[in-house]
């Protein structure tokens, strides 16, 4: 399996309950006014710092990943109109058996071994499968980790489609005046969304002194402007488009670039662009830089399970709603990579999606959206399957026992 380092962590804001509560490392309980119907309202959760460092037990990792809207304050992504349907597949997922090195697995120990939650499996716009494990139900909203900078992506793409973007070439310090003067000046859109901005980045996890804990840092704080002061006074180590780096500071600046663009709130445009027209049927939250702020561009997203999975389907169709594709000609393709450095060199990433790296996903042309500690987004236009996991890895990163990808390629297989 080749390596993979993934980020972090998915129009009416509300305070959140648990910032100072986090900073002080306690443990939170839900405040009364929550809404009742939520089934997970009233569970006991850890905090932001302990989601990062790997320090929760299992039990309190569910609880946390479902409930990460009490972390930080947000925006709700506002569902409405007619839902989508997710009917049932005429032919259900039958046996799923795979072998990775010298070991054979089936399901059931993918999601015991990788310690997944929930997953969805849809094949032609149908269900084939789906579960819900630890307590989830198909009214929970799971955390989304860097499954959102797909998302934030895909924004991009309505806003250039629209023409307030005006393309790939676009300097991201048009949109971002607080980058003006810093090693983002030259960078472009194409150049953030393969992160090759060239500005110096270090997204370890677990490193207190790392730049992503720094940017988590900049979100406990609930300054407003804090990440974008953050990302201006990084200092350059190449040349934009010559060097790929994971930063999920780059689609923190992304996501400053489209709001700035657009003009409104990312939840805002997100409900109205795809959650609205597209018939997601929950309301999802988005997590804020501050009181009622800016949306954390990289992660902070949480959604359902049925709803992740219509937006993967959403993309599967090339962004078609009503008949018409809300992205521009060509997007899915250029966005599932792979993409290249200006030199020529292929780059593995596409804009903010991930490609395939084993034979049969490369065969399909399958590629992903990932999250730190399980959260997945397959996707297979080949075979026309979407799959959907939720998990709750004891560690951000390093603790799969089995590779996700060589599982869903089986499921997709075993599908035909």
């Amino acid at each position: 399996m080749r390596k993979r380092i993934v980020g972090t962590a998915g129009a009416r804001a509300r305070s959140g309950t648990g910032i100072a509560c986090a900073l002080a490392g306690l443990v939170l309980v839900a405040a009364p006014s929550r809404a009742a119907d939520y089934p997970h309202a009233q569970e006991p959760i850890g905090t932001v710092t302990q989601v990062y460092e790997g320090k929760l037990l299992p039990d309190q990792a569910v609880s946390t990943f479902r409930n990460i809207d009490r972390l930080f304050p947000t925006r709700t992504i506002a569902a409405g109109g007619t839902v989508r349907a997710l009917p049932a597949a005429e032919t259900p997922l039958g046996e799923v058996v795979f072998t990775e090195g010298d070991k054979t697995y089936d399901l059931f120990d993918v999601m015991a071994l990788d310690s997944f939650t929930a997953m969805i499996v849809l094949k032609d716009g149908k269900v084939a499968f789906e579960t819900y494990q630890r307590g989830n139900t198909p009214d929970t909203r799971w955390m989304s980790m860097s499954v959102a900078k797909s998302i934030t992506s895909t924004l991009a793409a309505i806003a250039i489609k629209e023409g307030k973007l005006s393309g790939l070439d676009a300097p991201v310090t048009d949109h971002v005046p607080a980058l003006k003067g810093s090693a983002y000046e030259g960078v472009t859109l194409r150049d953030v969304l393969t992160m090759t901005s060239g500005v110096r980045w270090n997204e370890t996890y677990t490193d207190p002194a790392s730049d992503r804990r720094a940017l988590l840092k900049a979100q406990v704080s609930q300054e407003p402007g804090s990440a974008m002061k953050l990302m201006a006074s990084l200092p350059r180590a190449a040349e934009p488009g010559t060097a790929n780096n994971y930063s999920t500071g780059e689609t923190q600046v992304l996501g400053e670039v489209v709001r700035g663009a657009v003009g409104k709130p990312l939840a805002e445009y997100l409900s109205e662009k795809i959650w609205v027209p597209y018939g997601m049927e929950a309301d999802a939250n988005w997590w804020l830089d501050s009181p009622d702020g800016h949306e954390i561009g990289g992660s902070g997203i949480s959604a359902t399970l049925r709803d992740y999975a219509r937006f993967g389907q959403f993309f599967l169709e090339n962004g078609t709603i009503d008949g018409a594709s809300i992205l521009p000609d060509g997007w899915v393709r250029e966005a599932a990579g792979p993409t290249a450095l200006e030199d020529g060199s292929k780059l593995d990433y596409g804009y903010m999606w991930w490609t395939g790296w084993t034979e049969p996903s490369i065969a399909d042309g399958a590629f992903a959206a990932i999250g730190i500690q399980g959260q997945n987004i397959y996707i297979n236009p080949k075979r026309d399957v979407v799959i959907v996991t939720f998990g709750a890895q004891p560690k951000p990163v390093g603790k799969e026992p089995v590779d996700p990808l060589v599982f869903f390629d089986a499921v997709a297989a075993a599908l035909d």
